[in-house]
C-alpha cells in the first residue's frame, strides 16, 4: 500500500458545513448534513442520527446455559432471539457514557428482562453501534453464574420472553441466520474468545 501524504487521516476527514435536525426528540436526533469532501467537492444530503448508547449482556447461569430474550424487532418485522440489552440513561462524562453508568445499566437490564442477577461481570468491549450512520456506542458485557432472583420487570413498551439456551443452540442459531442482531453476534464471538 502506498505511503503517500493522501493516506494521512487528516486528508480523509470530511468537513461538516451544515446540519439540519429533521426529527429531534427524547428518542432520536435525525439529521440531514452537508459536507465538504477531502477533494473539495460538496456532498449533500448525508443522513445520520443520534440515539442513546446501550448495553448488550452475554449472560450464563450456574449450569452454563445462556440467557436470551425473544422479542419483535420492527426494523425487520420479525421476532428475534438475542441477548438481554437496553439503553443507558444519562450519566455521561467528558468522553461519553461512563463505564460505571454502563455497568449499572447492564445489571438493571439483565434483571428487568430475565429476572436474573450476577456478581461476576466482565467488560468485553465498547464499540460504535454503526459508525457509518450513527454516533451511539454498544457496551458489551459478560455475566457469569447468573441466578434467578425475581420475575421480569419490563418497560411499558417491552414485550419479550426470556429463555435459556445451550452454547450449541446459540452457535447453531448464529450459523443458520436465526440470531439476527449483528452486535449481539459480535458479543457472542468475543465472549467465546475470552472463555
Amino acid at each position: 500500500m502506498s505511503q503517500n501524504h493522501h493516506n494521512h487521516p487528516k486528508h480523509l476527514k470530511w468537513q461538516l458545513l451544515k446540519t439540519e435536525h429533521l426529527v429531534q426528540d427524547e428518542w432520536i436526533d435525525f439529521r440531514r448534513l452537508t459536507y465538504r469532501m477531502p477533494d473539495g467537492r460538496v456532498f449533500s444530503p448525508y443522513y445520520n442520527y443520534s440515539r442513546r448508547n446501550y448495553v448488550v449482556i452475554v449472560a450464563s447461569d450456574t449450569a452454563g446455559r445462556f440467557l436470551c430474550v425473544r422479542q419483535y424487532r420492527q426494523g425487520i418485522g420479525e421476532v428475534t432471539t438475542e441477548f438481554p440489552a437496553g439503553g443507558i440513561e444519562k450519566a455521561k462524562d467528558a468522553d461519553g457514557v461512563s463505564e460505571r453508568a454502563a455497568l449499572a445499566a447492564a445489571k438493571r437490564e439483565l434483571q428487568e428482562e430475565t429476572g436474573y442477577t450476577s456478581n461476576d461481570w466482565h467488560h468485553l468491549l465498547t464499540i460504535p453501534s454503526d459508525a457509518t450512520i450513527s454516533d451511539n456506542y454498544a457496551h458489551i458485557y459478560r455475566a457469569k453464574n447468573c441466578r434467578p432472583v425475581s420475575g421480569q420487570h419490563l418497560d411499558e413498551t417491552e414485550f419479550l420472553n426470556a429463555e435459556l439456551r445451550s452454547q450449541d443452540e446459540i452457535a447453531h442459531l448464529i450459523e443458520t441466520g436465526g440470531f439476527q442482531q449483528a452486535v449481539h453476534v459480535m458479543a457472542w464471538l468475543l465472549a467465546e474468545r475470552k472463555a
